[in-house]
C-alpha cells in the first residue's frame, strides 16, 4: 500500500458536510476522487471493507490486469496503490467497515447515515459499489451470531485488541494469512485453520507462514470448525473436524473468520432508484440516476452499450464529476482544465 497515510475517520460522527460522498472505495471510486479533486471538490468515501481497493484488492490482489492505459500489466493491489498515490494530494476521508444505510432528501441535498451511525451530507451521492456491498461469509454455526463482534470477528479494526490473546484464524486467502502474520508478534499464540494444506495467498506470505510454523511460533491445523464453545459472547474453544475425520478441541479466546465475501446491493435497493437486475440505470451524459444528485459509476450502473471494465468506470467518473461540480458550486462557472493546467492539482503538488 502507498506510504501516504490514509485519512480514516472514526465511526459514529457527524453530520459532516462534503462536496461529494462516494459509496465504494474500489478503483472507480478512488479515481472519482482524483477527477473531483481537479475541480476543487472534497470527497468522503464509505466502504464496508476495512481497506481501499474493493473487489480488485480484496479478492484478486495478485490477478493481472492488462487494460489500464499506459500500464501493460499490473496486479489489483498495484493498481489500488497507484490510485491511492494519485489521489493523495486531495486528502480524501475514508469511512471503513461501514455500509451506506439510510438516505434522505434534505434542503441542502442528501443526508446519508451509515451502519455505524456516521452522518454525512452532500449535494452529490456517487454509488461506485461494484456489484454491491461486500458482506463477509459467516460461520455456518447457529450460535455464531451470539459471539460476533465480541469474540468472533470478520475484520480487524484495532490490532491492539488482540494483544496477549490466543487467536484462532480460519481461512486460506490473503486476509487470513496477512492477519496471522500481523497478529503473531503481539498475540499470546496464533493458530491458523484451513480446510487444506494449500493457500490462496501471495507466495511471500505463504513462505513466511510456513517459516513461523516450522519455528514453532504458530500452529496450522488442516480441518474445519464445526462447533463453538463459550458463553456470554466470549468463546473459550472451538471444535475442529480434521481431514482424517478425527475431531479435536482448540482453546482460544478470539476467532477471526476469513471465508471470503459475497456481494449484496443492500439498502441501496430501497432508495427509489431505477433498478434492472440489481443494476442502477443511468444516463450516458452525466451518469446520473433518476434522482437528482445521485450518480452511479462502475460495474453497478447500466446503460445501452455498457461494458464492465475498469477503464469504462474511469470514463464514467470523469463525466459524472462535470455535473456534480454544478450541484456543489451552483454559483461558479466551470472551466475545464487539463491536468497540465489544473490550478487545484498544481497547488496540491506544490508546482
Amino acid at each position: 500500500m502507498t506510504d501516504h497515510p490514509l485519512n480514516i475517520a472514526e465511526p459514529g460522527i457527524g453530520p459532516i458536510d462534503s462536496d461529494m460522498i462516494i459509496i465504494g472505495a474500489g478503483p472507480v471510486g478512488l479515481f472519482a476522487v482524483f477527477e473531483a479533486g481537479l475541480l476543487d471538490m472534497r470527497c468522503h468515501l464509505i466502504d464496508a471493507l476495512d481497506r481501499p481497493g474493493g473487489q480488485c484488492a480484496e479478492l484478486y490482489p495478485e490477478k493481472p490486469i492488462y487494460d489500464i492505459p499506459g500500464i501493460p500489466v499490473c496486479t489489483g493491489q498495484e493498481l489500488t496503490d497507484g490510485l491511492l498515490r494519485q489521489i493523495a494530494p486531495f486528502d480524501p476521508i475514508f469511512h471503513f467497515n461501514q455500509q451506506a444505510q439510510q438516505l434522505e432528501k434534505i434542503e441542502q441535498g442528501w443526508r446519508l447515515t451509515t451502519s455505524e451511525g456516521t452522518v454525512l451530507q452532500s449535494k452529490n451521492i456517487v454509488i461506485a459499489a461494484g456489484g454491491g456491498s461486500f458482506v463477509p461469509k459467516k460461520l455456518p454455526m447457529q450460535n455464531a451470531a451470539a459471539f460476533e463482534n465480541k469474540s468472533i470477528f470478520y475484520a480487524v479494526r484495532q490490532i491492539s485488541a488482540f494483544a496477549g490473546k490466543r487467536v484462532i484464524i480460519t481461512g486460506g486467502g490473503d486476509s487470513a494469512l496477512d492477519w496471522a502474520l500481523n497478529l503473531q508478534p503481539i498475540a499470546e499464540h496464533v493458530t491458523l485453520i484451513h480446510r487444506r494444506d494449500q493457500f490462496r495467498a501471495a507466495p511471500d506470505s505463504v513462505a513466511k507462514i510456513h517459516g513461523l510454523i516450522e519455528a514453532g511460533k504458530m500452529d496450522l491445523i488442516i480441518g474445519q470448525i464445526n462447533t463453538i464453545y463459550g458463553q456470554d459472547g466470549k468463546i473459550n474453544a472451538v471444535g475442529i473436524k480434521k481431514t482424517d475425520r478425527s475431531e479435536i478441541q482448540l482453546q482460544g479466546n478470539a476467532l477471526l473468520v476469513f471465508y471470503g465475501l459475497t456481494m449484496k446491493l443492500g439498502p441501496i435497493a430501497d432508495w427509489g432508484l431505477n433498478l434492472h437486475e440489481n443494476l442502477i440505470a443511468v444516463d450516458t451524459e452525466k451518469f446520473e440516476t433518476n434522482e437528482t444528485g445521485i450518480f452511479a459509476i462502475g460495474d453497478i450502473c447500466t446503460y445501452p452499450g455498457k461494458m464492465k471494465l475498469i477503464l469504462s468506470g474511469f470514463h464514467e467518473a470523469t463525466l459524472m464529476c462535470q455535473q456534480a461540480y454544478h450541484y456543489a458550486f451552483p454559483d461558479r462557472k466551470l472551466i475545464f482544465r487539463y491536468t497540465t493546467s489544473s490550478s487545484a492539482l498544481h497547488e496540491k503538488l506544490g508546482v
